[in-house]
């Protein structure tokens, strides 16, 4: 499955360039803010591994563990979102007072 690999990997190098981005910020609400959007990056490479270990693996050990994979992965895409719409006000205020 190359379109899922494809995923994988461009989901892994937008958490690092999220991470990278959260790390070099000075404002809090806005590290917080892009530590969302980050979550959201990781817990979908971790549910497409899940999904690509399905099509890899056929066996009783693999369904489970991708399972578990996928259902973390889909919690923490939850998680982020939820973290991304709560500090995005607060971002946005930040850097309104920040310019004025």
């Amino acid at each position: 499955m190359p379109i899922l690999v494809t995923l994988i990997v461009l989901s892994l190098g937008i958490y690092l360039f999220y991470k990278i981005k959260s790390v070099r910020t000075k404002m809090p609400m806005e590290k917080k803010w892009i530590t969302g959007k980050s979550s959201i990056a990781l817990g979908a490479f971790v549910a497409l591994f899940g999904i690509n270990q399905l099509f890899l693996f056929h066996t009783t050990t693999t369904y489970i563990i991708a399972a578990v994979f996928i259902s973390v992965g889909l919690f923490s895409v939850y998680g982020g979102y939820k973290m991304y719409k709560y500090y995005l006000p607060y971002a946005v205020e930040e850097a309104a007072n920040q310019k004025g």
